[in-house]
């Protein structure tokens, strides 16, 4: 699946990505006290799954 348009999101266990400019990261809140971490890639950036998830769907 390639994802160039505006709003398309990868999910995955591991993402290594790659960039010319990367943001601060910013602690953002996912669920109660569970907590997430946010960066901006700018630039020519480029996201790559390494791990595939758990919950990710199986099929094509």
């Amino acid at each position: 699946m390639k994802g160039y348009e505006v709003g398309d999101s990868i999910h995955g266990h591991r993402i290594i990505a790659e960039a010319r400019k990367v943001s601060d990261p910013v602690v953002i809140i996912k669920s109660a006290r569970h907590k997430a971490q946010r960066i901006v890639l700018t630039e020519n950036a480029l996201a790559i799954i390494d791990r595939k998830g758990r919950w990710c769907n199986q099929g094509p």
